[in-house]
This record gives structure tokens, C-alpha cells and sequence, in this order.
């Protein structure tokens, strides 16, 4: 089918509203949506993935006509082949390649070299885990290598470093010092010596062959301080006087700082590091395991500008402080998942001050199990349209007051996890109220006298008290489902128009009666309705038909699922990449038939412990899907595959 009678500039401009993904298929109808396609407005940023193969050779030649782009490229190792697709890289991308990473390889120095003199545009190189190349400590010894690299990588400006364990001091200056622009720099799970060098069995020297130390990196940060802006020292074993050194180094600026699982740090150095670099925009503190509320009030005391914050899993940090954080006026993204003290409340008194107050954009509250329905009420009214992300994960006291509240008040949500929250019913999703149950929230219960226990079992003297499992939810009917349709959009999930990611994992009281009713949103990409035993095939179809956009599905412990509702759902998920059915029973061979039929992008498969699927068929499946590179099979029809 051609359009010749539209010029290219239209069809470029129609296309400009579809999502990448769309767009590639669109690009299949015929030549002039597929020169359509190729408009430059579309190629920037392009990252292309790939992992070392023969075809790989004609891909990286046909980017030869692309503007700049980036690439990421696996499983490079010192065979021929691997050293050809370098060669052809430095050849017909060269000056125009933007980023390189080379993901899970162990690509050798000469191939290497071979390539960085060709990237004279190169702005960001990953080399994390590529051991192999520090392992010799020859990497960049020789001085002809140096000039030939620093002429290229003289405009670089993000380097990650994580996880060698073979970088040195020799061999990290060598590389640092073709670098003169660097604004980003990672040595995450780096082996750092920041106070004594195990090797020589005294204080860490200068200069060190066999790890970075920290009087070296002290060095480097003090040359590019004018330009480094962004640090990343996740996971090393940093002590409070190495960073307090770092913080008070003349000239440095830092915008970034990633110090996540760091368990030496104290608040104190904490408070250092805030007076010093006040012009943080980032800060990452997650796994920070030592520091408390005090570290909160450095933060909210002299970091004006921070728009990012992380605290989760410091377990120590409570309530205190979050109202002075909320008045961070550029605060956009905050993490408390996992501070298990964290009520909220100080959280509302902060955003119910006067302006200015922070404008979150995205809060997670995972494993705050002290989370309640007024404050989720407060909250949702007080984050109204800004917020677009929202992550209640396992916060189990929420009801399905909670999920009226998110639904009536966050109508901009883009991402939303309520995976774990127990009592959340059917009701909650449809917006109504169930007849038995209050309308508002309330901390405070009616007194009914005194209740008594007895550790040795009920006697006949007293009625045991109800237990929350015995009580049975009211189930909604027909009459109620018409009383939704005639207010459709009411405070249901259907309010949600925009939402693009969903968890409702572990919400056992969910059944079809919801799920078929609210679960309509062209625009989801990512869903799991793990461990719903009362969904069925309905659900499943209803999803597929509504949900069309959907990337990721997660299906796990869902023992109603079959083959016959994947028969009927799978036809309709033409982007599904990534299918989770792990204990579905009723699912046999027949659907992995299917899914060779219709889910030709698929790439992750997990279909474990379902007893009836064979490691045959599961070996043709992966033949027969060019893209499916992870399969999860551990003891599917009463066999550990893995072991095989």
C-alpha cells in the first residue's frame, strides 16, 4: 500500500504522534511510511542494543546514513568476530557514536584501542565489570596509546567505572587523564582504599598497582573540579572522615552524589557533606543504614535545590524532620520505602505549610507499614496533579478508602503499585462503598468493654473475640455493577486515564467483578495480577482487550488462568515482551503453542513449576522466538530444568 499523494513531511508529522514502538510498525506498511520514518526528528537519542553476531555486522553498516546515535553491545570477547564488529563500528559510525557500553563482555585491550581513536564525538563510555581489561594493569601504558585516546575521548563527559576489581591507581590515572571534560564519574563497588592498604599492610600510599586509594582520587577530583559535577561512590567501603575530605575539597561543585549502601557513613558526616556542597540537586543515601533524623534536618536545613532524595532502607530515620524536607521547594522525587518508622504524618504537616513547599512528582512509600487511610487521604489532597508515580507496595493498612482518595485526587498518576495491600476489595477499584463498611476513615474506635485472652483456648466463659480473616467482605452484584455504569468515572480507576504501569499483586480480595470493569487503559504497558486466586480467564481476555499497549504481563500463581484464556488473550498482545505465569496449573503446552503463534517480541518467559509444561516444548518455543533470551523453567512439570 502506497500514499504517494501525501508528502513525506505530513506522513513524518502524523507519525510524530505515535510511540516509538507504533512507529516501527508503521514503518513496515510501505516505502514511503518507511522513508517517513527515518526523518531525523525521530533518530535522536537513539541507543541500539545488540549482541555480537554475524548479523550484527549488516545492522552496524546500515546505521552508516543514521545522525548520531548509541550503542550497547554484548558478549564482546576476543574472538575474530567480536574484533570485526568493533572495526566495523569505528568505521561506519566513528565520530558519530554518542555513547558505548559493552554489557557482560570481556573484551581485550588491543580491540579496544583499535576502536577509541575512531569515537572523536564520543560523550559517555561504560566499561563497568569489563575486568578484563585493568586485569594485566598494562590498559593505556604505552604513551602512543595515550595520545591516540586523549584525542578522542578529550570531549567525554560520563565515565562509569563500577564494579572492577582490578582498577588501580596507575591504570585509573592513565584512563583519567584522556578525560580533561568529565562531568560524571562512577566508581560504584570499586575496591577503594580510603584508610589502609591491606597489600602493604600500612596507611594507603600514592600511586597504588593494585587498587584506586584515597589520596589518588582525592587528586583527580581536586584537577576536574571544575567540571566534574556528578560522582557516583555506591557500595565502597567509604568511612565519615573520607567523605568529610571530599565534601570540603576547594572548588568542587558537585551536582549528583550516589553514596547507596555505604553503612560506614554518620550523620555527622552528613551534615559536613550538606554545609559543604549546598549546590546538590541528587543525593542517593539508600542502605545508609547508621543515619537517622538527623541527616533528614541537614537536609532539609541546607539543600536548597535538592530536587531528588533516597533514603530508603535506612531503617533508623523516622517521622522527624519530613516537614522541614517538604519545604523544599524543588524537591521532586522522594524515597522513604522500607523506613519502617515512617508514619507520614510529619509528611502532611510539612506540604499543609504555606507556600513555598515541594511539588513531588514521584513518592514511594514501599514497606511503610505504618501508612494509614488519613494520611493517605491528606496526602493524595495535598499532592493533587503533580504527582505522577506512587509506590504502596505492602503498605498493609490501607483500604480501599485509600484507593478513592489516590483515584479522586491524583487523576495525573503514570505509575501506581498497590502490590500487598491486603484489604483492598473490589470495591475500592470500582469506587464505590461498601454497604458495611464506613465512608470516612477514622484512627479511633468505639470502646465495647473490656476484651479478655486466654493462652490455654476458649473455655465457655467469654466470647473470643473476631478475627479480621473470619470477617467476609459483602460481594458486589449486578445491581451494584449497574449503579457503577451509571456513574462510570465517579472515583473508580477509570479516573486514571494516563496510567501506564500497575501493581496489583497479592490483592487477594480482587476478583473478575473489578478487574473486567476498571481495568481499561490504552496507554499500559506494565501490569502484574500476581497471586489473584479469584481471577479467571474473563479478567485475562477483558485485560487484553482494553490494554492493549501492554509490554509486561504478570500472571504468577493466578490458578484460575488457562489455556483457553490465553488463546483468546494472546492474539491481542501484539507488544508483549515480557509473560510471568509461573504456578498457573491450568496452563499446559498448548499455551506455549500459542504464544509461539502470536508473541513474536517476546524476550522474558517464566512458566516454573507449572506441572504440565515439558522442557521440550519449552526448548522449541526458544527456537522458534529470535527475541526470547530468558526462560524460567525450575521445576516445570516436576523437573529442575536449571540443573540440566
Amino acid at each position: 500500500m502506497e500514499s504517494p499523494h501525501l508528502p513525506a513531511e505530513i506522513i513524518s508529522y502524523i507519525l510524530s504522534f505515535l510511540h516509538v514502538t507504533d512507529r516501527k510498525e508503521a514503518s513496515l506498511v510501505c516505502k514511503s511510511w518507511y522513508d517517513a520514518c527515518q526523518d531525523p526528528q525521530f533518530q535522536k537519542n537513539v541507543t541500539f542494543k545488540f549482541p555480537v553476531s554475524t548479523s550484527s555486522l549488516d545492522f552496524i553498516r546500515s546505521l552508516a546514513r543514521s545522525p548520531r546515535c548509541g550503542l550497547v553491545i554484548s558478549h564482546v570477547d576476543g574472538s575474530s568476530l567480536s574484533r570485526q564488529v568493533l572495526m566495523e563500528v569505528g568505521l561506519h559510525l566513528g565520530p558519530r557514536l554518542d555513547s558505548l557500553a559493552l554489557p557482560g563482555s570481556s573484551v581485550t585491550e588491543t580491540s579496544l584501542l583499535g576502536l577509541l581513536p575512531h569515537l572523536t564525538g564520543l560523550r559517555k563510555l561504560d566499561l563497568q565489570g569489563l575486568d578484563s581489561l585493568f586485569m594485566s594493569g598494562a590498559f593505556l601504558s604505552r604513551e602512543e596509546h595515550r595520545r591516540q585516546v586523549q584525542n578522542a575521548l578529550r570531549n567525554l563527559e560520563e565515565l562509569d567505572l563500577s564494579d572492577l576489581r582490578y582498577l588501580s591507581d596507575l591504570s585509573f590515572n592513565r584512563l583519567t587523564s584522556c578525560t580533561p571534560r568529565l562531568r560524571s564519574l562512577s566508581l560504584a563497588g570499586c575496591h577503594i582504599s580510603f584508610e589502609f592498604d591491606p597489600y602493604r599492610g600500612c596507611p594507603v600510599g600514592f600511586g597504588s598497582s593494585a587498587l584506586v586509594s584515597l589520596r589518588n582520587l582525592l587528586s583527580f577530583l581536586q584537577k576536574q573540579a571544575a567540571t566534574l559535577h556528578s560522582l557516583d561512590l555506591s557500595r565502597t567501603s567509604i568511612t565519615p572522615e573520607s567523605l568529610r575530605s571530599i565534601a570540603t575539597l576547594p572548588g568542587l561543585r558537585l551536582e549528583e552524589l550516589s553514596l547507596h549502601g555505604c553503612k560506614e557513613l554518620t550523620d555527622y558526616s552528613i551534615e559536613i557533606l550538606c554545609k559543604q556542597q549546598s549546590g546538590l540537586r541528587t543525593l542517593d543515601l539508600r542502605a545508609c543504614t547508621e543515619l537517622t533524623s538527623r541527616t533528614v534536618l541537614a537536609v532539609a536545613t541546607e539543600l536548597k535545590e535538592l530536587r531528588s532524595l533516597s533514603l530508603s532502607q535506612d531503617w533508623k530515620i523516622t517521622d522527624k524532620g519530613l516537614a522541614e524536607l517538604m519545604t523544599l521547594p524543588s524537591l521532586r522525587s522522594l524515597d522513604l520505602s522500607e523506613c519502617l518508622h515512617v508514619s507520614g504524618a510529619d509528611l502532611v504537616k510539612g506540604l499543609s505549610s504555606p507556600q513555598p513547599r515541594a511539588q513531588l512528582e514521584t513518592l514511594s512509600l514501599r514497606n511503610c507499614t505504618y501508612i494509614k487511610d488519613t494520611v493517605m487521604l491528606s496526602l493524595t489532597q495535598l499532592l493533587g496533579c503533580n504527582l505522577r508515580e506512587l509506590d504502596l507496595t505492602s503498605c498493609v493498612c490501607l483500604t480501599d478508602l485509600s484507593v478513592r482518595a489516590i483515584t479522586t485526587y491524583l487523576p495525573a498518576l503514570v505509575v501506581l503499585r498497590l502490590g500487598w495491600c491486603k484489604e483492598i476489595s473490589d470495591w475500592g477499584l470500582l469506587g464505590m462503598v461498601e454497604p458495611t463498611k464506613d465512608c470516612e476513615p477514622t484512627d479511633k474506635k468505639e470502646y465495647k468493654g473490656p476484651s479478655f485472652t486466654r493462652t490455654f483456648g476458649n473455655m465457655g466463659f467469654f466470647q473470643p473475640p473476631s478475627l479480621p480473616f473470619q470477617e467476609k467482605p459483602r460481594l458486589v452484584t449486578e445491581e451494584d455493577l449497574g449503579a457503577f455504569r451509571e456513574h462510570q468515572e465517579g472515583a473508580s480507576l477509570l479516573a486514571l486515564r494516563g496510567l501506564q504501569e500497575l501493581d496489583l499483586s497479592a490483592c487477594f480480595k480482587l476478583t473478575d467483578t473489578s478487574i473486567t470493569q476498571v481495568l481499561r487503559f490504552p496507554d499500559l504497558q506494565r501490569l502484574s495480577l500476581s497471586m489473584l486466586p479469584e481471577i479467571s480467564d474473563d479478567s485475562l481476555v477483558s485485560v487484553a482487550y482494553h490494554c492493549r499497549s501492554l509490554t509486561s504481563l504478570a500472571l504468577s500463581h493466578c490458578p484460575q488462568i488457562s489455556d483457553q484464556g490465553m488463546a483468546r488473550a494472546l492474539p491481542l498482545l501484539h507488544k508483549l515482551q515480557h509473560l510471568f505465569l509461573a504456578c498457573c496449573d491450568a496452563v499446559t503446552n498448548e499455551t506455549l503453542a500459542i504464544i509461539a503463534l502470536h508473541c513474536d517480541r517476546l524476550r522474558t518467559l517464566d512458566v516454573s513449576m507449572c506441572k504440565d509444561i515439558t522442557v521440550h516444548q519449552v526448548d522449541l518455543l526458544q527456537s522458534q522466538l529470535p527475541f526470547l533470551k530468558k526462560v524460567q523453567c525450575r521445576f516445570a512439570n516436576g523437573a529442575d530444568f536449571t540443573m540440566v
